[in-house]
């Protein structure tokens, strides 16, 4: 299975020259706006992701119920047709495996 690049572990743990709070140039008393900017930009995009990712969950959650209920459903109607038909065995379906010697 090919997994994407959101998928790999620690991707999303890579500090940046941002984050690790180095820089290039010293700072200058005019870059603390510019620093207070970034940090709010930075705060929003995580809070926009906090509130996808809430999304995806509630979904996600969602559709496990469903399967929930879905599974129960079906396992009560095979506990009932076993219990009105002890005697029928069901034969797996699909092709007896066929068997052939080699000779290395």
């Amino acid at each position: 299975m090919v997994r994407g690049v959101t998928e790999l572990s620690g991707l999303r743990e890579i500090r940046t020259l941002h984050s690790a709070k180095k820089r290039s140039i010293p700072r200058v008393q005019s870059s603390t706006y510019l620093d207070l900017y970034m940090l709010r930009k930075e705060k929003d995009r995580l809070e926009k992701e906090i509130y996808i990712l809430d999304k995806r969950k509630k979904s996600m959650q969602k559709r496990l119920d469903e399967i929930d209920a879905e599974m129960k459903k079906l396992e009560e109607a095979e506990d009932k047709g076993r219990q009105a038909n002890p005697q029928v065995v069901k034969k797996p379906s699909g092709k007896d495996w066929k068997t052939i010697s080699l000779k290395y």
